[in-house]
Formats: structure tokens, C-alpha cells, sequence
């Protein structure tokens, strides 16, 4: 199935199963669905299986969202108690469509205690309370982490089969494109790994004399014990006093520790010019992806360190946020600069990564899935470069194979159903489910002219500007407010706010440019006690408003004059 037949049937607002082979496109045709909801006026809950997998998808981990937290299983008293919880009753009750990412990482126990939180707080008793429901993943990949030994996969829970999902089973391929490689990972994905393949992956073995420089290229391991000290010393043998960058929470305690466990970023982040890095966010320009690697060649305005990428782009990073949101509200937000040492980091770790190379000790690979996770991360046979390697490495649950083949005979049977449908009904149908949902039924013709009235717009102005500030312009142009244009940026408000101020000084800003940022009162308010107060700080004037209005807001006002 394609990702536009997979997006028309998502829709259609059906309960359904996307799934696919890494780098098939699952996170691009997601993203696309969340977009084309909120266009409509349809806010989508947005949950993960692990806190890594919700900072990708700024939600929250289905266990905070369903208020079910650590627990594995629920009784009917621990299923009343977490449904009388204000907060966990307001959330699901408000909910329209649930995501949940990563569901190969979701046991059944889980699955069904999430499910029966909800049909509690909503009072319907159907799967998740009526809600409709898009589980995402790939169950190849990493299996559910549990303390007991005998987890089930969400798919053999009795709420999976009452979902009546649809299975979108994505076949298109979008990371590798070496016909070899992506011949080895089909095989192991099968359970058919033969001689060749296996000698194919061992011409990619090295000795440690012919390894490439552990500056050079990540390295993926099994456990967790070598990645930190491994990162350290690499980054101790470079000559200069290493740059901290810490960052910085908004949010309730609770909330902002989960997004910190997931953000890739460290909390405190040591680099020196010469490290080896790795992106750790998607630029949403494109200049990077999760996985871009690069070497930090320099310090830029306020010491931002500047980062060449293997193609040669020169990058100034800046700070960018991950947050958690919900039902359109962001609660928690964590800010850092979008890279992390690249010597080493654990399998786990780099799962929905796209790397262009990575040495794998894949000797010590424990789990199913494991070692086709590490492989699938890299997008060329080239790129590979094996330590080691055990047969674990190249199994995968033997239960999935026989599943994968009722996945793709399903979809296949659903795309042929639509195929056959006329588009007249298929229209019709998502017309219906954004009604049911509330939301405001526009066709894909009206919004494709927005979007290019948008871009006439943007680059009206826009030229002869360094990408970044043309970027900024562009965006705040666009958007409402400055949330929302640090949102769009994938930045933080007062790095919007400088970009504003570089513009102006090239004199590329004009008032009609951002002045809509700041409703007209706040800004007469804050005009006033700028003009009574000397100098250019900025302090007095925010303790003479009485703290009303943030730093960044009292800037754009002082770009006004």
C-alpha cells in the first residue's frame, strides 16, 4: 500500500493499524493525517508506547495519558480510582482520536488497562470508549519491555480484535535504496536468512585495526554499560575546555523529568570543537534529520556551535524544544540544543533514527528484533561496519512472521476496497467523520490553494536573507502568535525574538511583519513603560509591568518603535 492510500483510508475515520518496513514512511504519513485533523479543527491525542517515541511525536507516553503510570496490570478498584483523577477524566473525556506510536513496544496488559480506563471515564462500553484509534509501529522492532516474562503483543489482546482495525501495510521505501541491503533485511525480516546474506553482511566485518575512527562513525551496542564512558573519552582526548549547554523546563516536575528521559539530548550537554555529533530532532526546513551526522567546527552568535554535516552544509544550531502536548495545549516543554555525542549510543536508543553509517557489535544481541534494528537504521550495505555478530542478531520473533503475513494479506484486501470505491465515497465518508468529530470539512483542492496563497505570501520579501532569518520571517508572518511561530520553528520564543531583532537591524523587518504578535492593548501598556524608563535594560521595565508580560513580548514591543 502506498502512503496516499494509507492516508485516504485514515480519513475515512476507521480504526487502523499502520505498519511497514523501516524507513517505509509510517512518521511522514502520520504526521500528514495530524496535520490534515488539525486543519480540519480536529485536535488528535497523541501517545507513545516509550518516552522516546513521544518526544518524536510531542505526546506523551500512553502510561501518563491514560493515567495508568508504571502499573502492568488493573484491578476494577485501580480502574475507578484512576478514572475519578480530575485531570486523567478531563483528557479522555475531551479526546476525539487517539494515536498511539510504537505499539509493537505495548504489551496486551497495558493495551487493555489503557482501554479499560476509558470505556470507565467516557461510560461506553466499546474499544477505548468510542474513541477512534490509530496504533503505529512495526512488530519486527523492539518488543514489549516488561518485568514479567510472558508479555503478549497488543495484537493478542480481545481489544485489538474489537477494534476492527483496518491494516495499512506501508510497502513503499524511502531510507534504503541499495537493492543488496535491502535484500539481506527482507530476508531477515522473513525468517529466511540464507548463506548469501549472510556473507554479504560479513564482507561489512572489521577488525578493530580497520575499524573507522570512532570520531568518524556512531557506534550501536546491545547494552548500555560502554555508551557513556565511550562518549567521555572521546570527547576528553580533543585539546580545549569543552562548552556546557543545560537545559531548560517548562511545566509541571512530573511532567518535564518523562520528557527529559526521552529526549535524546542530554540534560547537560559538553561539546568542544572537533566532537562528532548527532542531530537529534528533525529540522522542519529539512537542513536535518534525526540522525544527521556532523562534526562541530566552530562557535557561532552566543556561542552556538556550528556543525558540518558529512555533505558539507554548514549548520548553526540553535536551541529547539520538545514538548508534550495535549489536545492542542502544550503542559510541558524542554529546550536544548538538537545534538548529542555520536561515538556511541545503545540500539535501543536509535530506533526511528535514519543513520548514513554505524559500527554494530551486534555479538552480544539478546533480543528478537535487536539486530534488525541496528541494520535498518543505516540506509546503505556501505555504511554498515560489524564487530561482531551472533545469530540472535539476525532472528526475529518467530510468532510475527506468521503474523506479518495476515498483516499484508489484510491490507492488501483493504486496498483492493478502496481501490474499487469511487471517490465520490470516499469523499463522502471523510465528510462524515469530520462532522462526527466536530470539525469543519474542507477539500483537499481548497486547502492545497491555501497552502499556496501561504507561499506566495512567505516569499514575498524573503530574498537575499540567510536561511534561518529568511525561515523565521516567513513563519511569523504566517502564524498568529509568538507560540505559535516558535512552535512552527521548532524553537524557542526568545530565539524567534532574536532573529526579529537581527532582521531589523539588516533592515528586512517592518512593523506590519510581527505586529500581530502582540494584541494592541499589551502593546500601548508596554509602549508606555518602555518611554518611562532610561536605558536599554529590560529588567525595570518588566518589574514596573508587574511581571505581566514575558521578556520576549516586551522585545517585540521595543522593535516597534
Amino acid at each position: 500500500m502506498t502512503q496516499a492510500e494509507a492516508l485516504t483510508i485514515l480519513k475515512t475515520g476507521a480504526n487502523v493499524y499502520l505498519t511497514g518496513e523501516p524507513g517505509s514512511g509510517k512518521t511522514h504519513t502520520i504526521n500528514e493525517f495530524i496535520s490534515w485533523l488539525r486543519a480540519s479543527g480536529i485536535e488528535p491525542s497523541i501517545t507513545a508506547a516509550t518516552g522516546i517515541a513521544a518526544t518524536h511525536v510531542a505526546g506523551m507516553t500512553l502510561h501518563s495519558w491514560s493515567g495508568i503510570g508504571i502499573a502492568e496490570s488493573l484491578s476494577k478498584a485501580d480502574v475507578d480510582r484512576i478514572a475519578t483523577k480530575e485531570h486523567v477524566a478531563k483528557r479522555i473525556a475531551k479526546a476525539k482520536v487517539l494515536i498511539i506510536e510504537e505499539i509493537s513496544m505495548l504489551s496486551a496488559a497495558t493495551f487493555e488497562s489503557a482501554d479499560a480506563v476509558c470505556r470507565e471515564v467516557r461510560r461506553v462500553d466499546s474499544p477505548f470508549g468510542g474513541l477512534t484509534v490509530i496504533l503505529v509501529g512495526d512488530f519486527f522492532q523492539l518488543p514489549p519491555v516488561s518485568r514479567s516474562r510472558d508479555v503478549g503483543f497488543a495484537y493478542t489482546s480481545p481489544v485489538w480484535r474489537d477494534l476492527n482495525l483496518i491494516t495499512c501495510y506501508l510497502t513503499e521505501q524511502y531510507r534504503q535504496d541499495d537493492s543488496e541491503f535491502l535484500g539481506v533485511l527482507s530476508a531477515i525480516r522473513r525468517g529466511e536468512v540464507e548463506e548469501l546474506h549472510y556473507e554479504h553482511l560479513m564482507r561489512r566485518r572489521v577488525e578493530s585495526s580497520e575499524m573507522p575512527g570512532e570520531s568518524e562513525v556512531p557506534k550501536l551496542f546491545s547494552h548500555n554499560a560502554d555508551v557513556d564512558r565511550i562518549n567521555a573519552s572521546e570527547l576528553a582526548k580533543l585539546a580545549g575546555k569543552a562548552k556546557k549547554f543545560t537545559m531548560k523546563s517548562k511545566g509541571k516536575d512530573m511532567l518535564v523529568e518523562g520528557l527529559k528521559r526521552g529526549c535524546l539530548s542530554p540534560e547537560t550537554l559538553e561539546l568542544k570543537e572537533g566532537a562528532t555529533v548527532m542531530f537529534t530532532k528533525n529540522s522542519p526546513q529539512g537542513r536535518f534529520v534525526n540522525g544527521t551526522l556532523g562534526h562541530v567546527v566552530g562557535w557561532g552568535a552566543d556561542d552556538m556551535p556550528i556543525v558540518k554535516t558529512a555533505d558539507g552544509l554548514r549548520i548553526t544550531t540553535e536551541p529547539m524544544e520538545w514538548q508534550l502536548e495535549d489536545q492542542g495545549k502544550v503542559k510541558a516543554s524542554v529546550s536544548q540544543i538538537p545534538l548529542r555525542l555520536a561515538y556511541a549510543m545503545t540500539v535501543h536508543k536509535s530506533q526511528g533514527m535514519s543513520m548514513d553509517a554505524a559500527v554494530m557489535d551486534l555479538s552480544k544481541a539478546f533480543e528478537y528484533g535487536q539486530g534488525y534494528v541496528a541494520l535498518s537504521r543505516v540506509r546503505r550495505l556501505s555504511g554498515v561496519y560489524l564487530t561482531g555478530l551472533n545469530e540472535r542478531a539476525l532472528e526475529v520473533h518467530p510468532e510475527i512472521l506468521e503474523k506479518d503475513r495476515d498483516f499484508r494479506a489484510a491490507s492488501e484486501a483493504a486496498r483492493e476496497a478502496f481501490v474499487s470505491m469511487s471517490e465520490k465515497e470516499k469523499v463522502e465518508m471523510q465528510k462524515q467523520f469530520v462532522k462526527a468529530m466536530g470539525g469543519a470539512w474542507m477539500t483537499d483542492a481548497a486547502l492545497g490553494k491555501e497552502r499556496i496563497a501561504n507561499g506566495k505570501k512567505n516569499a514575498k520579501g524573503a530574498g537575499a536573507l540567510p536561511g534561518r532569518l529568511a525561515e523565521t520571517l516567513q513563519t511569523v508572518r504566517d502564524t498568529k502568535s509568538l507560540k505559535d511561530a516558535a512552535k512552527a520553528r521548532g524553537l524557542v520564543a526568545s530565539t524567534i525574538v532574536h532573529h526579529l531583532e537581527e532582521l531589523a537591524e539588516a533592515g528586512k523587518l517592518t512593523r506590519g511583519d510581527f505586529a500581530h504578535l502582540v494584541p494592541l492593548d499589551a502593546a500601548l501598556e508596554i509602549h508606555e513603560a518602555l518611554a518611562g524608563t532610561a536605558g536599554d535594560k529590560l529588567s525595570p521595565v518588566f518589574h514596573a509591568l508587574g511581571g505581566r508580560y514575558s521578556f520576549e513580548t516586551i522585545r517585540l514591543v521595543r522593535l516597534m518603535r
